[in-house]
């Protein structure tokens, strides 16, 4: 990653922050202050300030020896900005904050007596004379959907998780494994007693952490937590960036989650959305009676697709915004990690547009240009702060340089979703296993450009929506071959390179596309394919995470060779996973037809004996228990440019490993 220079973990004037404020007059309903300071100002400005979350929004302090709760928000269109709530039965005439008299555009006052637990909106009038009733930007929690209010509340935290901030650089490195368990909390599962309700975080916590433990995965990643008004955008369309959804319950129910995820050792990314927000009239569009956050150009500003708005992220008022929500994450909530969605949509300007409709940058090219440096300014700032961290970009386009540091003129991310293989995989498996000899190429290809950009393999909620079926169905033949194409399928992934994603569900063979309405099909589990499908997850993670060939090069040509690409005849793939010492190689047969190949001749670089080291076919997962007994000894006879060569047997539609003695 690109070096960076840290910004300071807490605003260098706060402490003189009070000294700032001016004398205050005790009548009034909203008394002068500020917590910000004019290196504050300077910073917001420029687009340099990535720690606004201390400053801007709802704050609990004492004044003059008097509780009460300080509020900031940038409105500088509106010619009146007030705080309406159950406090003063809405009335917009009573707290009306103080415009600084600066170029930030920022109102701000302490209103007395305001406690943790009270509601409030901003009440803003714009410079046409429009009113508008806002939730606070930086709000840290929210009223449940439907309703809209922002809530007073505060993010302290006992944490107890210091142990895994300390290792965390070295489990969550790129040379480690990262096997990532995408999950919607929502959905996972629900209440049994009452299946329409949604659990929290600490209840969800009682049964989720023993299974991802018991899976083996390393990574958990959660579909967006910040909070959204519309349920089945499934978190992906956000109002309150700064706020824990409280459909989980409040934020330190989520730190809870988090925390006892670490306790296990399992690391967390959160979803993230910076590409865009809906147009819900609390949220952040239209602001302040203009287009503030978003582009007013709505060839640039607007999402044809998605009926949402895109970020002015020229404007650096907004890149300061954007970045101290993603720090936010990673301080607040201790996050592991970010996965930033929709990456494509910000770089070019003619995603998802015809060409007439599309805007161009200054040089006439569909470059977004405001974008890519807010990646790059997010990504230097990230891991310029925090140790340990990885961010993920998921991109579909081939904009070259998603993972290259910022300094060679990449976007600093740490991985980029490999979608081209995902795609080509999937059309491959759906393939009549008969007729794959005429898509040999198709599996193949990714290898020609999986070194490129440092990739994570991603099987997510998108490939099991929409009419597109769950993996399982995905597979042809009849259920016994579906189940062993998926098993296959998943060996392919664990032992191609590159970081690992499932979606929940998939790890089961769930046999219903996902519904977000309702808890997984948990009860499939008591049929052995479905419990075997699992079984075969389970001990893929745990292979992964004991041998260094599965994952040391996992973004390098160091660790993967060819053996034989090219028998297209028989559906047959070879290939080497190498690790740091030669001892570590791997070899992995991957037969991809129903027909049992034995004694099949494959090329191996050591004389050294082989052994089964896992086979897809296996009886514990629901497999036809064909497979290698005892010692492989190879001979000195050249076969696949290797020196020597060994016979084997592939089960059918299975993928077999082995290791040398």
């Amino acid at each position: 990653m690109s070096a960076a220079k840290k910004v300071p973990a807490k605003s260098p004037a706060k402490k003189t922050a009070k000294a700032a404020s001016p004398e205050i007059d005790k009548t009034l309903p909203v008394w002068p202050h500020s917590l910000l300071t004019e290196f504050d100002i300077d910073l917001f400005l420029v687009g340099k300030h990535f720690r606004l979350y201390e400053k801007m929004g709802a704050h609990l302090l004492t004044v003059e020896k008097t509780a009460g709760t300080y509020f900031s928000v940038w409105a500088p269109n509106a010619i009146n900005v007030g705080v309406v709530g159950d406090f003063n039965n809405w009335d917009v005439n009573v707290h009306f904050l103080h415009k600084r008299l600066d170029k930030s555009g920022i109102w701000e006052g302490f209103i007395p007596a305001l406690k943790k637990g009270d509601v409030y909106k901003y009440f803003i009038k714009g410079f046409d004379g429009s009113e508008h009733l806002k939730g606070d930007p930086y709000a840290v929690r929210w009223e449940h959907p439907p309703q809209t209010a922002s809530i007073i509340w505060d993010t302290d935290y006992s944490w107890k998780d210091k142990s895994w901030l300390n290792k965390r650089p070295k489990i969550n490195a790129l040379d480690q494994p990262i096997s990532v368990y995408e999950l919607h909390l929502g959905s996972w599962q629900r209440d049994p007693d009452n299946p329409e309700r949604v659990l929290n975080c600490r209840e969800v916590a009682k049964a989720l952490v023993p299974y991802i433990t018991e899976m083996g995965f390393t990574h958990v990643e959660l579909m967006p937590v910040m909070e959204f008004p519309f349920f089945p955008s499934w978190g992906y369309q956000i109002t309150g960036y700064f706020g824990a959804s409280s459909r989980y319950g409040t934020p330190q129910d989520l730190m809870f989650l988090i925390e006892e995820l670490h306790k296990a050792n399992i690391a967390v990314i959160l979803d993230w959305v910076p590409s865009h927000f809906p147009g819900d009239r609390h949220g952040l569009y239209e602001f302040d009676g203009t287009h503030l956050y978003e582009h007013a150009d709505m060839k640039k500003g607007f999402h044809p697709d998605w009926k949402s708005y895109i970020f002015n992220y020229d404007r650096n008022e907004v890149r300061s915004f954007l970045i101290s929500n993603a720090l936010f994450w990673i301080d607040k909530y201790h996050a592991d990690g970010l996965r930033v969605d929709a990456v494509a949509s910000m770089l070019y300007f003619n995603f998802s547009r015809e060409d007439g409709d599309a805007a161009t940058n200054e040089y006439g090219g569909s470059e977004n240009l405001g974008a890519i440096q807010f990646l790059q300014d997010l990504n230097v700032a990230i891991y310029g702060n925090f140790e340990g961290v990885q961010t993920i970009a998921e991109e579909s386009s081939t904009y070259h340089g998603v993972t290259h540091p910022v300094h060679s003129g990449g976007l600093g991310f740490g991985m980029k979703w490999m979608m081209g293989w995902m795609n080509d995989t999937l059309k491959y498996f759906k393939v009549d296993p008969l007729a794959r000899k005429h898509y040999q190429n198709q599996l193949s290809f990714s290898m020609t450009y999986a070194f490129t950009e440092n990739f994570m393999l991603p099987f997510s909620h998108d490939e099991v929506v929409h009419g597109k079926s769950p993996m399982l169905y995905k597979m042809p033949g009849d259920d016994w071959q579906k189940f062993a194409n998926l098993r296959a399928l998943y060996a392919y992934m664990y032992t191609h390179p590159g970081a690992k994603l499932l979606f929940m569900g998939n790890e089961f063979g769930d046999t219903s596309e996902w519904n977000f309405t309702q808890s997984l099909n948990w009860h499939l589990l008591q049929y052995p394919p479905h419990k075997g499908l699992q079984e075969t997850v389970k001990a893929l993670n745990f292979l992964y995470r004991k041998e260094p060939a599965l994952y040391h090069f996992n973004f390098s040509y160091e660790g993967f060779g060819w053996i034989d690409a090219d028998n297209r005849d028989e559906s047959v793939f070879v290939y080497m996973r190498k690790g740091p010492k030669a001892k570590d190689t791997l070899i992995i047969a991957l037969n991809f037809t129903p027909v049992v190949r034995e004694n099949y001749k494959i090329g191996v670089p050591f004389k050294t004996k082989w052994k089964e080291l896992f086979n897809t076919d296996d009886i514990i997962f629901y497999g036809s228990g064909i497979n290698n007994r005892g010692d492989i000894v190879p001979v000195e006879e050249g076969y696949n440019n290797q020196k020597f060569s060994m016979s084997v047997n592939l089960p059918p539609l299975a993928v077999v490993i082995f290791k040398s003695k």
